[in-house]
């Protein structure tokens, strides 16, 4: 029996462990496969049976996830991100421009389309704007990923971790949309104000005399009917319709199509986090099950302690493990506590260069084309809007 309950708790323990470093030293896992191996032994060791793991993976949430990701794949393919980011730098060419053109520009987009695709996408043109302008990267690369984050937090739609806030809480997506938009609009304010007090670089209002972006590549055809199918997706969104349902229906739509092999868009789809959902689903069962939640019990009971409790788990574990473990402890219709956990999940990732998967997209794509972007360049900016935003979120919500 003792035998067994260390087992257990080692197993919980190690698969924490990974989840938050993202491996497990000596071994070729990654968060997904972590999960999985964690949930199989938990289930071997008799803490659930098959049939109830089965029964905690939210299909709500993983069809939302994988409908948002194929609506993603067919915005990328018909060249509809670097047309907006390129129609929204139009207007401005000066270094101080830019900075404030992209950090709205894919603030917004990440309030509307998943922050991890526009992470991966913005990167690369963020980083051959730079390079032709002669413009320090650094600060361009801190507001991409500051604000995919501080964005996203606008919609249900904006990250994984409010897809499943909104799965558990049934809060309406414009309500969700009212409530914290305005949360994400001074946030990314304050995001401009740090880089501009931390970047003397960035001040400058002189316009550059080259021109910032050539003419995106667009696929007609395909950009007409993803553009139609998207825009008739955020109206049943707007509208109250359910979002998985809606979601589904609008990736079948573009999944019926001439234009494009399907093996093309189904490898855009992250597979990877499918997995690990669902084996943080079975995690949390599991937790749950092991009455492992009491010591968050009289944490969460305020607004302060919720953001609080949110914040550090977000930074120890990653966002939406947090999420999971912390959902039970509150009531479906407490919309107020709902809100402060999706926000402040998603505004806990910007703290350090780990604490979010759009920071860590940032800095291995930009690795990959040969700009560094350290942990500590990222932590002094990371530290202070974190800190503000959070302060932020809890005078509003509150």
């Amino acid at each position: 029996m003792l035998l067994r309950q260390f087992a257990i708790y080692s197993v919980l323990g190690l698969t924490y462990l990974g989840l938050a470093l993202g491996y497990l030293p000596g071994l070729r896992m990654n968060r997904a496969t972590i999960a999985l191996v964690g949930s199989a032994f938990l289930i071997a060791l008799g803490v659930l049976r098959l049939q109830e793991a089965w029964d905690a993976i939210d299909a709500t949430t993983i069809v939302f996830l994988l409908s948002m990701m194929v609506v993603n794949a067919n915005l990328s393919f018909a060249g509809f991100f670097p047309r907006a980011l390129s129609v929204l730098l139009s207007f401005t060419r000066s270094p101080l421009g830019l900075l404030i053109a992209l950090t709205f520009s894919s603030g917004i987009l990440s309030a509307f389309f998943l922050n991890d695709t526009l992470a991966l996408i913005f990167t690369p043109l963020t980083l051959s704007l730079t390079e032709a302008l002669s413009l320090n990267p650094i600060p361009y690369l801190l507001a991409l990923a500051g604000a995919t984050n501080v964005g996203s937090v606008a919609s249900l739609s904006g990250n994984p971790q409010n897809i499943l806030i909104g799965s558990f809480s049934g809060i309406r997506y414009i309500d969700f949309l009212r409530a914290l938009a305005p949360v994400a609009v001074i946030g990314l304010t304050i995001q401009v104000g740090l880089l501009w007090l931390l970047y003397p670089e960035v001040r400058s209002t002189q316009p550059s005399e080259q021109l910032l972006l050539g003419k995106a590549r667009i696929f007609k055809p395909l950009y007409q009917k993803t553009i139609i199918i998207t825009t008739g997706l955020l109206v049943a969104f707007a509208a109250g319709l359910p979002l998985a349902v809606s979601a589904l229906v609008a990736a079948a739509l573009l999944l019926i199509t001439r234009r494009i092999k399907p093996q093309r868009i189904l490898k855009e789809v992250d597979w990877n986090l499918l997995v690990m959902f669902s084996g943080l689903f079975i995690l949390t069962k599991a937790t749950q099950k092991l009455n492992l939640l009491q010591p968050f019990t009289y944490a969460v009971n305020s607004s302060a302690g919720l953001v609080s409790v949110t914040a550090i788990l977000s930074n120890l574990i990653s966002n939406v493990p947090a999420v999971l473990l912390l959902q039970p402890l509150i009531p479906k219709d407490d919309t107020q506590s709902w809100l402060l956990l999706a926000a402040g999940s998603t505004l806990a990732g910007n703290l350090t260069l780990f604490g979010s998967v759009a920071n860590l997209i940032v800095v291995e794509a930009a690795t990959e084309l040969g700009y560094k972007l350290t942990f500590w360049e990222h932590l002094r900016f990371g530290l202070p809007l974190t800190v503000l935003t959070l302060l932020l979120l809890y005078l509003w919500i509150h």
